[in-house]
């Protein structure tokens, strides 16, 4: 990379289409991360979403493990693990047997969000009984717990008046990168507290990044593990051989997020040719032409040169890229290749 470069790491929700299946969409995501791996990508980061029929990155653990048995150096993590839907030590515990089985190539990014809708955050924490906001009330102390468990001596733990070693993993030779992640000043405020890296998801809507990013520099306290803020930019991005085309791979997952954004009925992503002849309300045309503009969608020097002005604005040195592209109807289904384009044509500049 060039002083002026900004790395390049991935984001990927395991997105699912029309006409293909969970097994489709999984062979597709390790399709991708060989190409990342392969094109010098920094990391690979897959999210946790539940109940969305044009998502299938519902276990991030799982997926992690596949994708960096799948590949060779690339870093690979969770972006992220939604906290409030798990017991801190199982987290911990998942973490720590990734970290020993790919030593110094796995992060761990927790969020706060749900990442899904009420019933399903019932069926996650509880299964039966009540939801609580447990998970959301002690965020900051369950964080905290997470980072605890891991920690290569343990921790001793206070249970009826004796003090108890845990281990996430019985010998662990190191841990995984931790990050938080966030869309609001909570998350940047505890991020610099505890001197964590940080990222704001800015490619989810784009509104309040700047001053996110200002409040945790600003308030960041050195930690043990890290001496000065750290953070990237996250962007959706469709790129490929002309600017019309990158826009016509684009517009499968602009009506997606269109569809959530106005609530609309969910399902799989559509086709290219289902997208083109899906008529957009004129009511939500300004929404769409909205999101469109805050995207990276064009030709590959176009698209290029704005996210090195992105990473220029925010003062960042790496920018993690959600490969937006659609795919056509004839498209085999175990492949993403309007995705793959998108890193193969970004990645020109880094050579």
């Amino acid at each position: 990379m060039t002083a002026t470069t900004p790395a390049l790491s991935v984001l990927d929700l395991v997105p699912v289409r029309t006409g293909q299946s969970s097994a489709g969409a999984v062979a597709a995501t390790l399709s991708l991360a060989r190409v990342a791996d392969a094109l010098g990508y920094r990391r690979y980061w897959l999210a946790e979403h539940h109940n969305m029929p044009a998502v299938g990155s519902t276990n991030p653990p799982v997926l992690i493990s596949l994708v960096a048995g799948a590949t060779d150096r690339i870093r690979v993590g969770s972006g992220g693990v939604m906290l409030p839907n798990h017991a801190p030590l199982v987290v911990a515990e998942q973490f720590a047997l990734l970290e020993a089985a790919f030593p110094g190539r796995i992060d761990l990014g927790i969020g706060r969000a749900p990442g899904t809708d009420p019933v399903t955050s019932w069926a996650l924490r509880h299964g039966a009984g009540g939801v609580d906001d447990d998970g959301v009330t002690h965020f900051a102390d369950y964080v905290g717990n997470v980072i605890a468990m891991m920690d290569t001596a343990g921790v001793g733990i206070r249970v009826g008046g004796r003090t108890h070693e845990l281990r996430a993993t019985p010998a662990a030779g190191s841990v995984p990168e931790i990050w938080l992640l966030g869309s609001s000043d909570y998350s940047a405020r505890l991020a610099a507290s505890k001197g964590l890296p940080y990222v704001f998801a800015h490619h989810f809507s784009g509104n309040g990044t700047a001053e996110a990013l200002e409040l945790y520099r600003s308030e960041f306290v050195p930690s043990p593990t890290l001496a000065e803020p750290r953070t990237f930019l996250t962007l959706n991005a469709s790129v490929a051989e002309t600017a019309e085309e990158a826009d016509r791979r684009a517009l499968p997952q602009l009506l997606t997020m269109l569809r959530l954004r106005t609530g609309q009925p969910l399902a799989a992503q559509d086709t290219i040719e289902a997208a083109e002849a899906t008529p957009v309300p004129e009511a939500h045309r300004a929404l769409l032409d909205a999101m469109r503009e805050r995207w990276v969608i064009g030709a590959p020097a176009q698209a290029r040169a704005e996210v090195a002005g992105l990473a220029a604005t925010y003062g960042v040195d790496e920018v993690m890229i959600n490969p937006v592209g659609g795919a056509y109807a004839d498209t085999d289904p175990a492949t993403a290749p309007a995705r793959e384009d998108t890193l193969r044509l970004l990645a020109e500049s880094a050579r």
